[in-house]
């Protein structure tokens, strides 16, 4: 048995979508760094993230500016009970809307950067997957090698961590410098690609950070 809810009639659904998108579309219109997309991810995408999640024990997963949530429905419905499920988001707007839509959810108002600092006061110490979707390209260096940092140390020595990123945005500097700080920050590092999603994404799944 999972952690999994009912989703409720087709009339609350469709309305938890609109809203989704309202509250994207009215952050990306703000803060365009903040979310770095024009829609939210598709179920696809989420299917693919959810793979990394514990399904079994008491795991704690950690979404890094999970944004209205788009991914978070998926990998909620993989955790088993007694699991932990937190989202670090930066966005005021962003926190408002998944404590509403998403009450099983533990949103903390913060920054990525501080995640070790943000866990310690959740009573938390090391976790066994943290999942981003965080806009790393548009990130400078010193912001991604912050928060790649906070993430390997906040890792489990078995843990993953999962990035994702625009696969047309694969071809820009910030994004090209990140991908080989992961090879320096993890053991193994493996990529997939979305097609069912526009536009595409890559996924970085990795494991065994070297810290």
């Amino acid at each position: 048995m999972t952690a999994q809810q009912s989703t409720g009639s087709p009339v609350q659904a469709v309305t938890g979508k609109l809203a989704e998108y309202r509250t994207f579309l009215t952050t990306a219109v703000r803060n365009p760094r903040m979310v770095g997309a024009a829609t939210p991810t598709s179920a696809a995408v989420a299917a693919t993230v959810a793979q990394v999640v514990p399904s079994t024990g008491k795991p704690v997963v950690v979404e890094l500016g999970p944004g209205t949530g788009s991914l978070s429905d998926g990998i909620h419905a993989r955790l088993p009970l007694g699991a932990r499920h937190l989202g670090i988001e930066l966005g005021e707007d962003l926190v408002a809307h998944l404590r509403e839509h998403k009450p099983w959810l533990e949103v903390v108002h913060g920054d990525a950067g501080e995640l070790q600092g943000l866990l310690a006061d959740q009573g938390i110490g090391k976790v066994d997957a943290i999942i981003s979707s965080i806009p790393w390209s548009l990130l400078d260096d010193a912001t991604q090698d912050r928060i790649l940092g906070q993430a390997a140390q906040a890792l489990k020595p078995h843990g993953a961590f999962t990035a994702l990123t625009y696969l047309p945005a694969e071809r820009t500097r910030n994004a090209r410098r990140f991908r080989g700080r992961l090879h320096e920050t993890f053991d193994e590092v493996l990529t997939h690609t979305t097609w069912r999603n526009f536009p595409p994404i890559l996924h970085y799944l990795c494991r065994r950070p070297l810290v």
